[in-house]
C-alpha cells in the first residue's frame, strides 16, 4: 500500500510539473517561431544572442523558489511552521533584491550588454531591444518562479501547472498579436514574454483568495544562514539554467566564427528545442522535490529511494522517444522555424539535432540526481553535478572538438559532457546508498 501511494504521489507531482514545465519553456519557443515568421534568419540570431540572459533571469528565480521551497517543505514535515514562514519571508526578500539589479541593468546598460553577447552592426537593434524589455520584466519572471516552487509545496500542484500552462498560452498568443496584427516587431515578442509570468500570477493568487496557502510574510530579521542555506539548497537549479545561457554565449561564439549569423540561427533552433526538452526533465525533478524533502524530513528512507528509481525511468522512457522523433523527424522539425528556406541553415540544424540530442539522457539523469541530492539535504554531490556539466567540461569540450571537427565538434560537445558528468553522478549515488 505503501509503495502504491509513493508511486501515486510521484506520478501526481511529476506529470503536472511536467506539463507546466513544457508550457513555460514554450514562452521562448513560441517567440522562436514567431520571430522566424516575421523577421527572418536575422531575427533568429538576435533572439539566440539574447536568450542567454533570460536563462540568468529564470535561474535565479528557481534558485531562490527551489532552495526556499526545500527548507519551507522540510520544517512544514516536522511541524515548524514558524520557521517555515521565515525561510517564506527570507526568500521573498531576496527575490526583490536580485530582481532589483535585472531590472537596472536592462534600463540603464542594455546596448553594453548587447555588444558583450557579440551582436554585430546586423542584428544589433533587434537584440537589444529584445535584451532591454526581458530585464525591464525581470521582477515578474523571478517572483513568478517563487511562487510557483512555494504553492507546489503548499500541496496545490494542479494550480502550479495550471498557471505555467496559462501564462505560456498567453504568451502565443500576445505574441501573434504583437508581431502581426500591431507590427510591433522584436520589442512585440519580448512585450509577449514578459506580459506571461503576470498572468501566471493572477491564476495562482486563486491559492491566497481561498485562504489554503500556508505560507505567509511575517515579522522577522532577514538571516545570512537562512539565506545562505536558501542559496545552497537552489544553486543547482541556477547553474542548471545559467549553464545553458553560458553555453549558448560560448556555442554562439564558436559558431559565429565557423558559420556566421547563418549557422548562429541554426543553432538557435537547436537550442530553443533543447530547452523545451530540458524542460522536461526539469519537470520531473522539480515535481519529486516537494515530496522527496517530505519523505526525507519524516526520515522514510524507502520512498525516498523508490522516488528516485521511479524519476530515472521516467526520464530514460522519454528520452528514448524525444531522440527517435529528433532523428526521424528532423527535416519537418527544423523547417517549421526555417521560414525563408534557407537551404544552408536547414543543412547545419538537421545534422545539429541528430548528434546534439544523443545527450538527452544523461542530461536528464544529471538534472535529476542533483535535485535528488539537494532535496534531501546533500548540496555538495549537487554542486559538483552541476558545475562539471556547467561550467569545467562543456566549455573546453567545445573548443577543443570544434577545432578538431568544426560544427561537428560543436554538436558533440554536449553529449560527451553529459555522459562523463553522468559517470560522476553514479559514483557519487553508490557512494550515498
Amino acid at each position: 500500500m505503501q509503495k502504491n501511494s509513493c508511486f501515486r504521489e510521484f506520478i501526481k507531482y511529476s506529470s503536472l510539473n511536467v506539463l507546466g514545465m513544457i508550457g513555460l519553456s514554450c514562452y521562448i519557443l513560441a517567440d522562436t517561431f514567431f520571430v522566424s515568421k516575421a523577421l527572418g534568419a536575422d531575427g533568429l540570431a538576435a533572439l539566440n544572442l539574447a536568450i542567454p540572459v533570460y536563462s540568468f533571469i529564470n535561474g535565479s528565480g528557481l534558485m531562490i523558489g527551489m532552495g526556499g521551497g526545500i527548507k519551507y517543505t522540510i520544517f512544514k514535515s516536522q511541524g515548524k511552521d514558524e520557521n517555515a514562514d521565515r525561510v517564506f519571508t527570507n526568500a521573498a526578500v531576496l527575490t526583490v533584491l536580485i530582481a532589483a539589479v535585472f531590472f537596472f541593468l536592462g534600463l540603464l546598460c542594455s546596448g553594453v550588454l548587447t555588444r558583450l553577447l557579440g551582436a554585430d552592426a546586423e542584428v544589433f537593434e533587434l537584440t537589444r531591444s529584445y535584451l532591454q524589455v526581458l530585464m525591464m520584466f525581470a521582477p515578474m519572471f523571478m517572483a513568478n518562479n517563487l511562487f510557483l516552487c512555494f504553492v507546489r509545496n503548499d500541496g496545490a500542484p494542479q494550480l502550479a501547472m495550471a498557471a505555467m500552462i496559462v501564462g505560456s498560452l498567453s504568451n502565443v498568443v500576445l505574441d501573434y498579436v504583437f508581431m502581426f496584427p500591431l507590427g510591433m516587431g522584436m520589442f512585440g515578442a519580448a512585450l509577449a514574454t514578459g506580459t506571461a509570468p503576470v498572468i501566471s500570477m493572477l491564476i495562482q493568487s486563486s491559492h491566497r483568495l481561498r485562504k489554503k496557502n500556508q505560507f505567509h510574510l511575517c515579522r522577522c530579521r532577514m538571516s545570512p544562514r537562512l539565506a545562505l542555506g536558501i542559496f545552497s539548497s537552489g544553486f543547482p537549479s541556477l547553474l542548471t539554467e545559467v549553464s545553458s545561457g553560458i553555453v549558448m554565449i560560448v556555442f554562439n561564439m564558436i559558431i559565429l566564427g565557423l558559420a556566421g549569423n547563418t549557422g548562429v540561427a541554426a543553432y538557435g533552433v537547436i537550442a530553443n528545442i533543447s530547452l523545451v526538452v530540458i524542460s522536461i526533465y526539469t519537470g520531473i525533478s522539480q515535481g519529486i522535490q516537494p515530496i522527496l524533502s517530505s519523505s526525507y524530513g519524516q526520515g522514510n528512507q524507502k520512498n525516498v529511494s523508490a522516488i528516485l528509481r521511479y524519476a530515472q525511468w521516467a526520464v530514460i522512457l522519454i528520452s528514448a522517444a524525444v531522440y527517435l522523433l529528433m532523428f526521424f523527424g528532423a527535416a519537418p522539425i527544423v523547417g517549421i522555424f526555417n521560414s525563408e528556406g534557407n537551404a544552408l541553415l536547414q543543412q547545419i540544424a538537421e545534422t545539429g539535432l541528430k548528434i546534439y540530442f544523443t545527450g538527452c539522457v544523461f542530461a536528464g539523469l544529471n538534472i535529476v540526481h542533483s535535485v535528488f541530492f539537494t532535496s534531501t539535504e546533500r548540496p555538495l554531490p549537487a554542486h559538483v553535478i552541476s558545475l562539471l556539466r556547467g561550467f569545467i567540461l562543456i566549455i573546453p569540450l567545445a573548443f577543443l572538438l570544434s577545432s578538431l571537427a568544426e560544427l561537428y565538434g560543436v554538436w558533440a560537445a554536449f553529449p560527451v559532457t553529459e555522459l562523463l558528468v553522468c559517470a560522476v553522478g553514479v559514483v557519487l549515488l553508490s557512494r550515498y546508498r
